[in-house]
This record gives C-alpha cells, structure tokens and sequence, in this order.
C-alpha cells in the first residue's frame, strides 16, 4: 500500500478537498464533484438487503445476531464489532468481536473456495465489550476489550488452540491493534477522550507474552516528529498507563487501526479526524480532517478501518451516514456503500477476503437498534487491485 502525503485531493460527495497534514493552508483545492461519485462510481438504490452499492457490486446477510448462522449449529453472537479475515487452506476464515459486557469473546465463520459457508463456531468466551482488534502475522486474532483496564486476548482463528490473555500488552481501554512485521511491533490505540496511542514490542517476535509497552511521545500540534516512552507500568495498577508518561500526546477517543508499508494509519472519533503514523520517519501528520472540509463532509464518525491491495483505504462509520467511505492513494474521500433504514447503529469489522474480491462488515444494532440486532454482511464485486 502506498503511503500517502494528502497534500492534494479531492472530496467526492462534500464541497472541496481538505487534506495535508497540519499544512492544511498550502493544499489545493479541487473544484466540486458529484455527491457520492467516488472511483467506483454513484451509489444505487437500496439492494434487498437495504445497502446501498456502486454499479457491479452485490451484497447478502452472511449471520444474525441471536440466529443459526446458515447451515451451522452456531448461533451469531450479539453487537458483533471488529473483524478480519484469515487463508483456510482454499477458503477462508472471517473472525468477529462480540461488544456485550459481560459475555464479549469472538466467533468465526469459514468459507469454501467459492464463498459457500462451511460452518461457525466460538473463538473466546467470557471477557468483556470486545471491540476491535488485529490481525497478527503468525495468523492469530488479538481481540481487545474495551473496558477500563481491560485486556488483549490472543485469539485462534481456527478455534482448536485455547486463547491466552496477555497481560504484557497492557490494561487500559483497548481498541484497535496493528501488526508492524518490519519493526516488529504492535500499534494499540486507546478509546477514552484522553487516550494516548501505543507500541508493544515483544522480547520475541511473534511471542506476546513479553514485551515493552510505550506511548507515543510529541508536541502539541498535529504533525511533526514524534518519539516513544517506556510505560513504566503497563498493568496500570495505581495510575492509569495514558497518566504515566509525561508529554504522552492525547487523543480524543482513539479506534479502529491499520498498518500497510511503513505506515499506521488510526482514527479518532472525537475530532472526526484520521492520522498517519510514519513508522520508517518516525513522524505524525494528519490525513483527514472533516472540520476543514468546506461543506458537509463526507466521512463522519470514523471508527474500524481496513486497506485493500489498490491502497484505498476503507473506513467505517459509527453513526454518521452509515456510510463506510474509502481514501485512495490520489487523495479522493467517497462513500462506498452507504446502510439504509439502521441509523441507530454503527458500522464493525470490515475486512477484505483473503483473494480481495469480497468484503465483510457488520451493522453492530442492525434495524432494532439493539444489540441482538446485529447483521453481519458480504459484499462481492469488482475491487481495484
């Protein structure tokens, strides 16, 4: 995935572009586009499944809360929230968080090589308002509790080995992780209105059972360089692992992360904003900002996000439009689908199958607004590659 710098762009379905890091003033300014025209082109109307999907794309209900996944003995968990997907042989797996408190954990769905559903089993049990998460490079899933103090859980995707806490990562309220296979690290972000952004590096790679934690250290502005600090106590026993390092950079309600060629990319609900992190440079700049967009915007409430092989990226909304909105390298900000009828819900769990031809999310209330009304769908058709 390509980099970006977002010193040019464009914003389809708001008024003008609005990107560049902190240097917002030198951007240029791209005339208007059609609403909601983005590289894949307009929405269509509304599907049988009430999604709204550019021309040559499909979508279906792959699992309901509190219902039998099709063809399995399982029933889909409630309020399912972060997701990603994994090979299985020539299928794959998708994984999904369950945010209820108590009770969370995470189940799984399997997939035969043409898409049929295979079957649908537990993954975690008995942890608390598992959020989101991360993929890790050895294949398992690092589901993360979103509870003061809460935990990381090293989940199996194939549920066959037990998940281990680990306690290393740190207590604070989790929300995303990001694997870094080049600096052998793992981004977290932190979801409470002061929360900091965190690297864990293993004593061992791919062994978490061990490992400093740090919090991103830098200025007060929104881009420049930026440094770590050792957390001192990472079980924040007596003060609270964001309180315990000063000048510990803070951001207002940290959530869904993802790492491609160098680069961390994580949102933040609070401002509505989405960061990089440039790990090579060592360096912070914002890429999205929608207070500066002129008009209304078109990505609100950010939350989960995922990349796809033709380095857009695909950012889901918590409220909002019920929109997931994508990012591409040439600096353009559409909807991509857009969930008609649930505007008491958020968007979870995106993530792109292995071969990136399908597209899973969920609307965590569905219809209901509640959290056994959760709706976990696919989407198919033609992805950039």
């Amino acid at each position: 995935m390509e980099r970006r710098t977002f010193l040019r762009g464009a914003v389809i379905g708001g008024s003008v572009a609005a990107f560049g890091g902190s240097l917002w003033a030198g951007a240029a300014h791209a005339a208007p586009a059609q609403p909601g025209a983005g590289p894949y082109g307009a929405l269509g109307p509304a599907d049988g499944n009430g999604i709204h999907l550019p021309s040559g794309f499909s979508s279906r209900v792959i699992a309901r809360s509190g219902q039998k996944v099709t063809g399995t003995d399982h029933t889909w968990h409630n309020a399912p929230d972060g997701g990603a997907c994994y090979e299985d042989g020539t299928g794959w797996i998708y994984v999904s968080n369950s945010e209820i408190n108590p009770g969370g954990g995470a189940s799984a769905v399997t997939f035969s090589s043409a898409g049929a559903i295979t079957g649908a089993y537990r993954i975690l049990s008995g942890t608390r308002q598992n959020c989101a998460g991360g993929k890790t490079p050895w294949n398992t899933w690092l589901s993360c509790e979103e509870v003061d103090r809460g935990y990381v859980f090293e989940t199996d995707p194939w549920g066959v080995q037990a998940s281990v806490r680990r306690d290393a990562m740190g207590r604070f309220k989790h929300e995303a992780a990001a694997a870094d296979p080049v600096r052998k690290a793992i981004y977290l972000t932190e979801d409470v209105t002061d929360g900091c952004f965190y690297r864990f590096t293993p004593t061992t790679w791919g062994d978490l059972s061990a490992g400093r934690l740090e919090v991103l250290v830098a200025g007060s502005g929104t881009s420049g360089p930026v440094t770590w600090a050792e957390v001192p106590d990472p079980s924040g026993a007596s003060t609270a692992t964001r309180n315990q390092v000063p000048g510990a950079k803070r951001f207002t309600g940290g959530e869904g992360c993802y790492y491609a060629d160098d680069t961390c990319w994580f949102t933040t609900k609070g401002d509505n904003r989405v960061w990089q992190y440039n790990a090579a440079a060592q360096t912070i700049e914002l890429a999205y900002d929608d207070s500066l967009v002129d008009g209304d915007a078109p990505l609100t409430g950010v939350d989960n996000v995922t990349g796809s092989a033709s380095g857009d990226l695909f950012i889901a909304e918590d409220g909002g439009s019920m929109e997931i909105c994508l990012i591409t390298p040439d600096d353009v900000v559409a909807p991509f689908l857009r969930i008609a009828g649930q505007s008491g819900s958020e968007i979870t769990g995106p993530a792109f199958s292995p071969d990136g031809t399908r597209l899973y999310f969920s609307s965590q209330r569905g219809t209901s607004g509640s959290s056994s009304g959760g709706i976990t769908y696919e989407v198919t058709g033609p992805f950039r590659g």
